[in-house]
């Protein structure tokens, strides 16, 4: 009898649904999935990781505790190989100590893929999924692109390798939706005979084939496939656990789903976003990724970038490129964040003009294998090319162990879980714990450096909380203030204290007359400003500071990579506008540097 898997509390817990539904809600919808007969609910992974750590508002922990406590089906979390649920690898004692605190908080199944299909990379967290008694449901990932019959054989020859790994089951992963159903069954039964183990199918995309693909699967004899209830399915291109239930009890697998209670669910979640335009994926944007054969999500992101750059008809071009990076990369699987490297890449030179002009850290390792062997050779060319270009990559260095990273926090890291969220999310995940300390101490240090910001950001940390949980009316007193914020069309808040006097003060306009000779260095992307390389190391420049042609100003994050900005010219900073982890937009005033004067002719 095949069996489903539900993805719903997933998918509300991360972008671009996060924060949609209080979490009150998402623990009623939990409970009654619960009582639907889902072989497991599958709650958590790098997207809601990202989302909680960036949205400061819970610990994603947290959630997952609240979770295990309301229901007796078996959870699930996905997860990124060595990445597990960030953006760049991490050393073999964090990967033990993630699925050391993930299993001890409640999760039963791990669904672990490599993004580059290289099954060596699942060797450390498969020993460590089974040491702590999990199951270990091994993920290959679909990604078509390359000539014949070539991805299926790269598929079944590292599924083969997974028995010995301690795998429990193989799961066909298609995050673009371009598995079509014949390629579907011949792909499962090819994989399931050549491993000997049970097979899973996860399909998403915007091609609209996955409910038959998912029937074809089914057919060729995998017993486990994902969904998500019918909003969802709508929203975001996946499997209608209420569709797939239906038409596999009337051709007579019956999968001991319960649809009603699926309905059930959808109603709750339509109470919520139901007349809410919150897809993240127009139509015009779901036809260019099936087109493409794309991630919907990612093709988004990049119109996004586009947009912003006064460059939205360049779309298809980057769309092109990307695929040309991809062959001249070694075709690389299209999951994140290989997808998301690929992608900035092909982005980059589409606004520049030229190819390989400027390269990213991320893109570089890529292509020296930092991330593991991909399934193709990479390009001499561009091999030669990067290693003229930029020899250094950033990151040469071994991924940070605990006790580095415990060191660097300065004790913020008052458990393991909270050592690892550090380990991957750097100074995000250190903002979210000071947040969470603030909140059940009144003398906590918050970032802000004076009473009045302080008093600010409490302020802002009332009006998260009552938007988040679904409580109707917080009201706090402290040293002579009293604020009270009550749910409403628009937060209220009130107190003797004006709430304007109170917040950070926005950066003052810099003078358009700026005397000879000052470069005014402005930020090229969207993204998130970094004064240094991560959490406890001194910041790459300050005010004052002598710097050379080619020094690094900053870290951009932007898609989920870390991008070097770089100094054109030489000279003294004489003014730096952003604050550490600010966002920024494009074009906005980063950097003033002063020329540096000659010394006089004698």
């Amino acid at each position: 009898m095949p069996r489903l898997v539900d993805t719903t509390i997933r998918l509300l817990s991360q972008e671009p649904l996060a924060g949609k539904l209080p979490t009150a809600e998402i623990l009623r919808i939990a409970e009654i999935l619960d009582r639907a007969g889902f072989a497991c609910l599958e709650i958590s992974g790098g997207g809601v990781f990202d989302a909680s750590v960036r949205r400061r508002v819970e610990s994603p922990w947290e959630r997952i505790r609240a979770i295990k406590t309301r229901v007796s089906t078996p959870l699930g979390i996905a997860l990124r190989g060595r990445f597990l649920v960030g953006s760049r690898p991490v050393s073999g004692d964090i990967v033990g100590r993630f699925v050391s605190c993930a299993a001890e908080n409640g999760i039963e199944v791990f669904r672990l893929h490599d993004p580059l299909n290289d099954v060596s990379n699942l060797r450390e967290a498969g020993a460590a999924i089974t040491n702590a008694g999990g199951a270990f449901h091994a993920g290959l990932v679909y990604s078509p692109g390359r000539i014949g019959e070539t991805e299926t054989e790269t598929l079944v020859e590292q599924a083969r390798k997974l028995p010995e790994l301690g795998a429990t089951r193989v799961i066909v992963n298609d995050p673009t939706g371009a598995l079509f159903p014949h390629r579907a069954q011949e792909l499962v039964g090819r994989i399931r005979d050549a491993s000997q183990l049970p097979v899973g199918f996860y399909v998403q995309g915007s091609a609209g084939t996955g409910l038959a693909s998912a029937l074809a699967a089914v057919d060729a004899g995998a017993d486990l496939v994902a969904t998500t209830v019918y909003p969802l399915a709508l929203m975001l291109h996946r499997v209608s656990g209420e569709s797939l239930a239906e038409s596999l009890d009337g051709l007579g697998r019956a999968t001991g789903v319960e649809t009603n209670r699926l309905w059930e669910a959808s109603d709750l979640i339509d109470e919520y976003i139901g007349d809410e335009p919150v897809s993240h994926v127009a139509p015009r944007i779901a036809v260019r990724a099936a087109e493409y054969d794309l991630p919907s999500g990612l093709v988004a992101a990049l119109d996004v970038h586009l947009r912003a750059h006064a460059a939205a008809d360049r779309l298809e071009d980057v769309l092109e490129e990307a695929g040309r990076v991809r062959a001249e990369a070694g075709w690389p699987p299209l999951a994140a964040p290989i997808g998301q490297i690929l992608a900035s890449q092909a982005l980059l030179h589409v606004l520049e003009a030229r190819r390989y002009g400027t390269v990213l850290d991320e893109f570089r390792a890529l292509v020296q294998g930092a991330y593991g062997a991909t399934p193709e050779p990479i390009d001499p060319t561009v091999v030669r090319a990067i290693e003229l270009l930029a020899p250094r990559t950033g990151l040469d260095d071994d991924p940070l162990t605990a006790e580095d990273v415990r060191e660097a926090a300065e004790g913020l890291a008052a458990s393991e879980e909270e050592l690892v969220l550090i380990a991957m999310f750097g100074f995000e995940a250190e903002e979210l714990l000071k947040m969470i300390r603030a909140r059940h101490s009144r003398d906590g240090a918050l970032i802000a450096e004076d009473a009045d910001a302080e008093r600010g950001e409490r302020i802002r940390e009332l009006v998260k909380i009552v938007q988040e949980s679904g409580v109707g009316e917080i009201e706090i007193e402290d040293e002579g203030m009293r604020v009270s914020v009550r749910r409403a069309d628009e937060p209220v808040v009130a107190g003797p204290v004006p709430v304007a006097t109170y917040g950070v003060e926005p950066v003052a306009p810099t003078d358009t007359h700026e005397p000879d000779g000052v470069t005014r260095v402005e930020s090229p992307m969207v993204g998130v400003f970094y004064r240094a390389a991560s959490p406890g190391e001194p910041a790459f420049v300050d005010v004052g500071d002598t710097i050379v042609q080619g020094q690094t100003l900053c870290l951009l994050e932007a898609m989920k990579l870390f991008n070097e900005l770089k100094a054109d010219v030489e000279g003294t900073i004489r003014s730096i506008h952003v604050e550490n982890a600010q966002p920024v937009e494009f074009g906005q005033l980063l950097f003033e540097i002063e020329p540096v004067l000659a010394p006089p002719a004698v």
